[in-house]
């Protein structure tokens, strides 16, 4: 260390004097955009990602790690948002994904509200829900039509790639969503001999392991 920096320690009056230097007062070009990741933040927006999304979509050169270091020692010590945060993607999937009569009331209402803000999420919620009934109801003869109204979305890359997926393995997913068979019963099988391998295993050798699957 140098005598100047010796000196600014001695001088200092609070811890957090003696940590400012040269790098944390450097303009960035980051520095632009702050007013609006403050505004996104007081929003409710407290995802870093959807924030740096959203600047770079208005011409920002800073890659996500600048909007993450930005949000992680600047934006978490504030006050969190007023009102109730906006419901995570893992949230939304699960309403999604389960069945419209399975869900509580308040669970519809909040379902209600993600589609009524999210145009793409309603047309994903349109097309989950008939290719669940598809499953459910062995309705394989209208696959390929619902391949080809997936396909055919711009707004849904994911569900596009999903749907050209299965058009690789075509004649297996047409057959698991006509025939009555399954292989649930086997998978059944397998799942109870690993549970009694991992119950067995460092404590008696193959003979008692063989009786006790034999047994159960």
């Amino acid at each position: 260390m140098t005598l100047n920096t010796i000196l600014r320690f001695s001088r200092a009056t609070t811890p957090e004097e003696m940590f400012t230097g040269q790098w944390q007062n450097r303009a960035t070009k980051l520095d632009a955009y702050k007013p609006y990741l403050d505004q996104r933040w007081q929003e409710g927006c407290t995802n870093a990602w959807k924030l740096w999304e959203e600047i770079r979509e208005q011409g920002c050169p800073r890659g996500y790690a600048g909007v993450r270091d930005y949000v992680s020692r600047n934006l978490r010590g504030k006050p969190q948002p007023v009102g109730p945060r906006p419901p995570s993607a893992h949230a939304v999937t699960r309403l999604l994904l389960t069945h419209p009569d399975a869900l509580p009331e308040i669970d519809r209402l909040q379902l209600k509200a993600v589609l009524a803000n999210c145009p793409e999420l309603t047309a994903l919620s349109e097309h989950v829900r008939s290719f669940g009934h598809m499953v459910a109801h062995l309705q394989g003869d209208q696959l390929l039509a619902w391949i080809e109204a997936a396909t055919s979305t711009t707004d849904l890359p994911s569900l596009r790639h999903f749907a050209q997926h299965l058009e690789g393995d075509l004649d297996a997913v047409m057959a698991g969503l006509t025939l009555p068979w399954n292989s649930g019963v086997v998978e059944g099988h397998v799942n109870r001999l690993k549970m009694l391998k991992r119950q067995m295993f460092g404590r008696a050798g193959f003979a008692p392991l063989r009786k006790r699957v034999l047994l159960s």
